[in-house]
C-alpha cells in the first residue's frame, strides 16, 4: 500500500513533467508501490514491459531520489532485486525504495536523452551524492564579466562566452584551469574584486592599485589593478577561447618546454609539477580535440525508429541535438516539416557553426552515442537530402550538390 504521504508528494512533483526532445504529448507514467521488497517485485514483474525508457525510484516519502534509462525497462528494474546486487549500489538504492515508476521512450537514443534531462532537472540525490569525485562531471567555463577567466562548474551558470564537458576528476581539472588561466594572463581572484581597464582611467579617475603576486610574476594582466586595456585583456581572451574549441595547443607546447628546461637545469621538483600540469593538460585537450571534431563533422539528421511507432528525425548540429520531429512517411507529413526542415538545412549550412545552442549539454551524450553505434552514422543524411529519401522534390531553396563535370584529359 502507498502511505497517504507518498500519495501528496506524488501529486506535488507530477511525475516527470514534459519532455523538451520528444515532439509528441507526455508519456504517460506508471507507477507501483508496496511496503516490501518482495511485494514490490511482484508490481515490477507483472507491469514492466520490456520496451526501452527511463524509470525513477522512490523512497518512503515519495522523493525522487535515483533516475535510469534501459532499452529494456523490465530487465533492468527486476536486475535491482537479485541478491547479487545488495552489496552493490543498485542493491543499496532498492532497500531505501518503496516505489518505482517508469516511462516509456521510442527508441535507446531517446531514453538517453530522456535520462540525462531528468537529471539535469531533478539531481536525485543517487545520481548526485555518494559518487567518488573522480567520477562527477565537471565542466570547464569561460566566462564571467568584467575580466573572463577559466573555471569549473557541475551546472554552468547561462551567462559564459564558453563551455565544454563534461570531464572528471576535478582536482585534475582544477590543476588544468591553474595552468590555463596563468598561460593566457586571465585573473583568478575573487568576483567581489574590483576591475578597471587602462582605457577607463580617464572616464572615471580610477586610481592604480598595487597588483597582486600573479600581476608581479607576469602571470596575469592585472585587471585589479588597472594595468591592461580591454582590447588587450579581449585578445587574450580570445586566444583561450581558440584553445576551448580544440584548435591551440600552445599550453601544452610551453609546459613541455618548461619541464625540459627544468630538467636539465636539474631542477627536478619543478620538473615533477611540470610533469603533473602537463598530464592534467594533455588529459583535456585530448577531449577537447575529440569534442571539436565531433562538432565540424557532425551535422546532419539522424532518423531513428521507434518500437511503437513513433519514428523521430533529430536535427544534429554541430555535435548537439538541436531540434527533433516526427519523421515523416509519405508527401503530406513532409509538407507539414517542410519549412522545419529548410530551416535545418540553413542551419547546418554554416562551416563556422560551433554549436552551443539550447540543447549544449547533448554534445558528449551524442558523441559517446555514435561512439559506441558507429554503424548508426551510416543512417543519417544531410537535411537537403531529406525530400529524396521520401521520393519527393527536394526542399524549397534547397538544391541536391551538382553533379561534378568530368574534365577531359589534356591530349
Amino acid at each position: 500500500m502507498i502511505n497517504a504521504n507518498w500519495a501528496v508528494e506524488l501529486q506535488r512533483h507530477e511525475g516527470f513533467g514534459s519532455n523538451p526532445l520528444l515532439p509528441h504529448e507526455t508519456r504517460p507514467i506508471t507507477l507501483v508501490g508496496q511496503k516490501t521488497r518482495a511485494a514490490l517485485k511482484r508490481e515490477v514483474t507483472d507491469r514492466c514491459p520490456s520496451v526501452p525508457g527511463v524509470y525513477g525510484i522512490l523512497d518512503r516519502s515519495g522523493a525522487l531520489i535515483y533516475v535510469g534509462k534501459s532499452k529494456s525497462l523490465r530487465h533492468r528494474l527486476l536486475s535491482y532485486f537479485q541478491s547479487s546486487s545488495r552489496p552493490e549500489k543498485s542493491g543499496r538504492i532498492i532497500e531505501s525504495a518503496r516505489g518505482v515508476q517508469w516511462e516509456t521512450q521510442p527508441s535507446e537514443f531517446a531514453a538517453l536523452l530522456r535520462e540525462q534531462h531528468l537529471i539535469r532537472k531533478f539531481r536525485p540525490r543517487w545520481n548526485v551524492q555518494g559518487i567518488p569525485e573522480r567520477q562527477r562531471p565537471i565542466y570547464l567555463c569561460l566566462g564571467r564579466q568584467p575580466a573572463v577567466y577559466f573555471f569549473t562548474s557541475s551546472k554552468p551558470p547561462k551567462d559564459l562566452i564558453a563551455c565544454e564537458g563534461p570531464f572528471y576528476g576535478a582536482a585534475r581539472m582544477n590543476r588544468a584551469v591553474d595552468v590555463l588561466n596563468q598561460f593566457f594572463k586571465l585573473r583568478d581572484c575573487s568576483q567581489r574584486t574590483p576591475f578597471y581597464f587602462t582605457d577607463q582611467l580617464s572616464l572615471f579617475d580610477v586610481e592604480r592599485r598595487p597588483g597582486c603576486l600573479r600581476y608581479e610574476t607576469g602571470t596575469c594582466l592585472g585587471p585589479c589593478a588597472a594595468a591592461c586595456s580591454r582590447a588587450a585583456y579581449d585578445v587574450q581572451v580570445n586566444a583561450a577561447q581558440s584553445f576551448l574549441d580544440g584548435f591551440n595547443d600552445e599550453p601544452l607546447v610551453a609546459l613541455r618546454d618548461s619541464m625540459e628546461i627544468a630538467s636539465a637545469n636539474m631542477q627536478y621538483e619543478l620538473a615533477a609539477k611540470r610533469l603533473i600540469d602537463y598530464k592534467s593538460m594533455e588529459y583535456l585537450y585530448k577531449k577537447l580535440t575529440y569534442l571539436a571534431e565531433v562538432r565540424r563533422g557532425y551535422s546532419f539528421i539522424y532518423p531513428v525508429r521507434g518500437f511503437d511507432h513513433c519514428h523521430l528525425w533529430y536535427l544534429i548540429r554541430a555535435g548537439e541535438v538541436a531540434d527533433v520531429i516526427p519523421a515523416p512517411v509519405c508527401e503530406e507529413t513532409f509538407g507539414a516539416v517542410r519549412d522545419r526542415i529548410a530551416d535545418w538545412s540553413a542551419q547546418t549550412g554554416n562551416p563556422f557553426d560551433r554549436g552551443h545552442g539550447r540543447h549544449g549539454h547533448t554534445l558528449n551524450l551524442v558523441a559517446s552515442w555514435f561512439r559506441n553505434n558507429r554503424e548508426e552514422l551510416e543512417t543519417t543524411f544531410p537535411p537537403h537530402q531529406a525530400a529524396q529519401r521520401l521520393g519527393l522534390q527536394p526542399v524549397a531553396g534547397e538544391q541536391p550538390p551538382a553533379k561534378r563535370k568530368r574534365t577531359k584529359k589534356a591530349g
